[in-house]
This record gives C-alpha cells, structure tokens and sequence, in this order.
C-alpha cells in the first residue's frame, strides 16, 4: 500500500474508474463502495479551511509530517501534544485550536497518506499490462508500505478506533476506499481468470484480509509461509494464463 513524500491536502486520488459493486453485498455496504469509488480528486485537510491564511496551511502541514514522523518511530503512546509541536516547531496551543484533538491530528495522517498511496494504487491498475504483473506490482507496494511505516499507521489507527467511537467512520472510510480500488481491479482479473469459486465481494474480501494479516505479522518479524503462499498464487494464476491460451488456440483451429 508508497511515495514517502508529503502533501498538503487530504487528497483522494486521480480519475477513478467506476465502481464495480458486489451484487451480495448489503445496501450499506454498496452505498459505501461507491462513495469511496466516486471521491473527488482532491478534498481539503480538515484542519485547512477554505481561504485559510498561508500560515495556516504551513502550520498544519508541519503538525501532520510531525505527526506522520512520530506515528512511525514511536507510536501514538508516545506522542504528547507538547512533543509533537516541538517537532513541529509550532506552538503546542495551536494542535488543539487547528485539529480539536489529537486523535483528529492522527486520523487526518492516515487520510492524508492513504490518499496518496490510493493515487498510487489506481495508476498502476489502470495499465495495460497483465493482471499478473500488476498482482506482483501490488505485492511489491505491500514491502515498501512496511518499510515506509504506513503498514503500522494503518493498523495502529484500527486498534485506536476499537475504543473511540467517533473514529470508526473515519477508519472505515479508509477500509472502504481500498476496497473500491481492488473492487474495480479484480472485476476483470476474475473474469479473466474465469475464477468463479468466490463472488467478487469475497474475493476482494479474502485478498484483504490476506493483506492486513500480511503486514500484522511481518510488523511482527513473522515471515513463515508467506513465501509459499505468494509462490503458490502466482503459480495457479499462470497455469490459468496458459490453459486459456491453450483454449483459446484451439477454438481457433477449429474455426
């Protein structure tokens, strides 16, 4: 899920293709996909108001790359308001005046650094190249977003919202915009593949599912199987590739 660099708005990512809902999905479920599909480019910091001053956006901008620092290095325990305007260089009064909270700040990090790895995510899906490719592009971005720290902001963030109500919508939101990107990339693949023992809501569920217990465990120095079963994935999606050429070479001949 991995550009390091920061920017200055909670932004969503470039043009989205539309979504694709699952048909078993419940009512709620659809509403949110496609809302999460259908975001705008480019939707402003919480913290930044329209016409906010120069000094505004410089000082939230700083309180959130401080933030994003410290949620990697330290963790949220360890972040005080006093800590992270030092790291700032802002006056601690303002976290409070711009955010409300410090959860507000921590949340507003994750928006911000999911959109641009959404952005990231959804350019490469739109490429021509072989779902197989992109399968292994994504596997590749799944490293580099453990090595750049938004793996732990992610499931830090979860964990945080387990017992702060008001967070939930916000983390679900992030949950369900990356479901809308695999939602859209996987329409296709499954037919390609002609993979028809799941529903594409629970393919996309499961690859999911797969990925966050991915990154708990490598977050943990545990790397057993995971080899295997990357190995074993991409060994049944290219005897797939050959079967249909094979199928496909011989309607051909018989015409």
């Amino acid at each position: 899920m991995a550009s390091t660099s920061t920017t200055s708005a909670r932004a969503g990512s470039g043009p989205v293709a539309p979504a694709v809902t699952p048909k078993r999905a419940g009512a709620g479920a659809r509403r949110r996909l496609a809302e999460a599909a259908t975001r705008g480019p480019a939707q402003a910091v919480r913290g930044q108001p329209a016409g906010a001053s120069d000094g505004r956006r410089k000082a939230v901008d700083a309180l959130l790359d401080a933030a994003e620092r410290l949620l990697v290095e330290q963790g949220y325990g360890a972040i005080t308001t006093r800590k992270l305007a030092e790291q700032a260089g802002i006056n601690p009064g303002l976290v409070h005046y711009y955010f409300g909270s410090m959860e507000e700040v921590m949340v507003q990090v994750l928006e911000r650094f999911t959109a641009r790895l959404i952005e990231r995510q959804r350019a490469m899906y739109a490429t021509d190249r072989p779902f197989l490719e992109k399968w292994r592009m994504a596997w590749t971005f799944q490293e580099e977003d453990l090595a750049n720290g938004y793996a732990k902001i992610w499931l830090e963030l979860q964990a945080m919202a387990w017992n702060r109500p008001e967070m939930r919508a916000r983390v679900q939101q992030v949950n369900d915009e990356w479901r809308a990107v695999l939602t859209e990339a996987f329409a296709p693949a499954l037919r390609e593949y002609g993979f028809g023992a799941l529903s594409l809501e629970a393919a996309v569920s499961l690859v999911m599912t797969m990925a966050q217990g991915y990154m708990l465990e490598r977050l943990s120095d545990i790397h057993e199987g995971h080899a295997a079963l990357l190995a074993e994935i991409e060994g049944w999606m290219k005897a797939q590739t050959s079967a249909g050429k094979i199928s496909r070479g011989k309607k051909e001949r018989a015409k």
